[in-house]
């Protein structure tokens, strides 16, 4: 049995990564800040299947026995400082935890095992302010954010000790994706739950930044999925995982609110303090190398993400007023 350890197991990512690999045969480790906030939170269906354990992303030391008592097959690291909002918050910090951090569990699986095989969840936000559209894994990155600079270290450092120290580790550059478990700090999120709250009669408007943004939304279950692809190839590298379709805020709150039988024009109107200009170039992602070398493609379409979410959020929303 496969043993592998899913660092910032309690997000979005790593619930869909835990179901994927225990359905796999894996016996799955949840590396965490906070454990026992964390064992709360766990999706019904994980139940106890998965073990938990303290994981300090800034003590070396620590990292080194806990693999050395783990002796894990594979490390994915989905921990992070989450972008949206705060992509700007605490930069020090953030360039700790998202940055030098991979460069300690590196360090700590050169020392205990280098055959341990290790996958980062990068950034779509490494491009930043792009200079060509689509992105691609040859795309010169151009972060624009204190959160895209420290995923880009991580990166960089991936390079040199798969390189330098014959590491199996590769980065995950992982565009928007999103699903019913995702933070309501994020608009997806927020459309499809105010949009279910509108439905109910619990709101009557939501005030959003730009409805002309674009961005490649993808669903979060099949991007974890590349990630596990990933690691099971002979050779290391690292991939774009993308969608390649843009899709505007106005396009996804419209397919929102016509899954409720609602008009979003009626509901939605544009913050002027939260809004922002368009990119010049449309971050979007092609996944043409992952598809070639991993046989990988998204199996959930952009309508059919959207509407999982919004019908997530009427099925609790439902519950908690009754």
């Amino acid at each position: 049995m496969k043993t592998a350890l899913i660092i910032g197991v309690s997000g979005q990512d790593g619930s869909y990564l835990a179901e994927q690999l225990l359905v796999r045969g894996y016996r799955v480790v949840g590396g965490l800040r906070h454990v026992d906030a964390a064992m709360a939170a766990r999706p019904p269906d994980i139940g106890g299947k998965i073990e938990m354990l303290s994981w300090n992303m800034g003590d070396l030391s620590d990292m080194k026995q806990v693999l050395i008592r783990l002796r894990p097959s594979e490390i994915y690291n989905l921990a992070a400082y989450s972008t949206g909002s705060g992509m700007y918050d605490d930069p020090l910090d953030m360039s700790d935890v998202n940055g030098i951090a991979v460069t300690r569990i590196l360090e700590a699986m050169r020392v205990v095992d280098p055959k341990i095989r290790f996958c980062q969840a990068s950034s779509r936000e490494i491009f930043g302010e792009a200079l060509q559209s689509p992105q691609t894994e040859a795309t010169p990155p151009n972060p624009r954010s204190p959160y895209g600079a420290a995923k880009l270290y991580a990166d960089c450092m991936i390079r040199i000790y798969r390189h330098r120290h014959g590491l199996h580790a590769c980065s995950a550059i992982l565009f928007n994706h999103e699903s019913p478990r995702r933070s309501r700090q994020f608009v997806t999120r927020k459309i499809t739950y105010e949009a279910a709250r509108i439905k109910l009669g619990l709101a009557r408007e939501l005030h959003l930044g730009n409805l002309d943004t674009q961005r490649d939304w993808g669903f979060a279950g099949d991007y974890v999925r590349a990630m596990w692809l990933m690691l099971q190839q002979d050779t290391a590298d690292d991939y774009v995982i993308a969608t390649g379709e843009a899709h505007t805020v106005r396009e996804f709150c419209d397919v929102a609110f016509a899954r409720l039988g609602l008009d979003y024009r009626d509901h939605v109107r544009q913050d002027a303090a939260a809004y922002r200009p368009s990119e010049p170039m449309p971050l979007v992602g092609s996944a043409a190398k992952a598809q070639r070398d991993l046989g990988w493609e998204p199996k959930v379409g952009f309508r059919e993400l959207v509407h999982k979410m919004v019908d997530a959020d009427l099925r609790a929303l439902s519950v908690s007023i009754n």
